[in-house]
């Protein structure tokens, strides 16, 4: 039997964010109760995956997100993704269907990320065990056309597996409203960027705590400007700069300006720059100080408290549907 979200004290799955999540973030978040996960990015050593696998191993059950546009040149990785067993595995954002197979002869679950009705169709029938349903509030990268709540309707109403709700969710309401919803739990990001387990730097840190809802931005700016090989449905959300506010309106000029180019190599290269992209959802607003991923994850359960606390206020209430040619007095 292959995992599932049944499988989880407390139903978060941590989302592989590459450049955040590594084996030490992952083995935090499935010691508290959670599901941890490794994010490799496109140019991830497969020695570093290996790694971080066994890092995130000595918590029990860990997963790997994939990047299905760079696994076609990387058959390292996904080797190393195999080998290392995980019990859940995310490839998303390009052809994942010609990498499945191995991973399911693994015995791994299989995931990936839908931004549309459509991509959920497309995901059922290639006989994927579970959805990540994200929304284009969510940090990162996917799809930015519906919300999470409208699409998390829309794909429950016609899938059969469980969902993940991914976008918007940092804390206990987030959860509560997506299992009433009736996802099975969720897939969340942006509030585990500032835990002490992520690498990222202190500087990030200080830049998403003092980021609100508002001061976060959809587009391809950053991909096109590194000249990486993202396919153009997928943009990504992250915080706003100077930098990013200047080139939103010329993204299709961006990735043939060499000073743009050497700008953000030279902000990653530090880590810190108003060049350096910070991809985090709109939820940063919802984050107000640094806390350790275990408490992330216990803040996060407290959801479905809420949930049967509201389930417990109307109870007893009249909730039926009146009849629509039914006289009313």
């Amino acid at each position: 039997m292959v995992w599932g979200p049944d499988d989880l004290r407390v139903p978060v799955v941590q989302a592989p964010m590459a450049g955040v999540s590594g084996g030490g973030l992952a083995a935090a978040v499935s010691g508290a109760g959670g599901l941890g996960m490794v994010g490799p990015g496109p140019a991830t050593e497969a020695s570093w995956l290996e790694a971080a696998c066994e890092t995130a191993r000595a918590a029990g059950d860990f997963g790997v997100g994939l990047m299905a546009w760079a696994l076609e040149g990387r058959p390292e990785l996904l080797a190393a993704c195999v080998a290392a067993r995980p019990a859940l595995v995310s490839v998303s954002y390009g052809p994942y269907e010609r990498f499945l197979e191995p991973l399911r002869e693994a015995g791994c679950a299989v995931t990936t990320q839908v931004g549309t009705v459509e991509e959920a169709r497309r995901a059922l029938d290639a006989g994927l065990d579970l959805l990540v349903v994200r929304g284009a509030e969510g940090g990162g990268h996917g799809r930015g056309e519906v919300s999470t709540l409208p699409l998390l309707q829309q794909v429950l109403d016609v899938v059969d597996v469980p969902v993940l709700a991914a976008g918007g969710i940092a804390g206990a309401r987030g959860l509560a409203a997506a299992l009433a919803a009736g996802a099975a739990g969720v897939w969340v990001g942006t509030a585990f960027m500032l835990c002490p387990e992520a690498t990222t730097s202190a500087s990030v840190r200080a830049r998403l705590l003092a980021a609100s809802s508002d001061g976060t931005s959809y587009s391809s700016v950053y991909d096109r400007g590194q000249r990486l090989g993202w396919p153009a449905e997928y943009g990504g959300r992250y915080l706003r700069t100077g930098f990013s506010d200047a080139w939103e309106d010329r993204v299709a000029e961006i990735g043939a300006d060499d000073e743009a180019f050497a700008a953000i190599e030279a902000a990653r290269a530090v880590g810190d720059g108003d060049a350096l992209p910070v991809y985090a959802g709109q939820a940063v607003g919802v984050l107000v100080a640094e806390r350790r991923a275990a408490e992330v994850v216990f803040d996060l359960g407290l959801g479905v408290d809420l949930l049967v606390a509201a389930a417990a206020r109307v109870a007893g209430q009249r909730v039926g549907r009146l009849d629509p040619l039914e006289p009313r007095a």
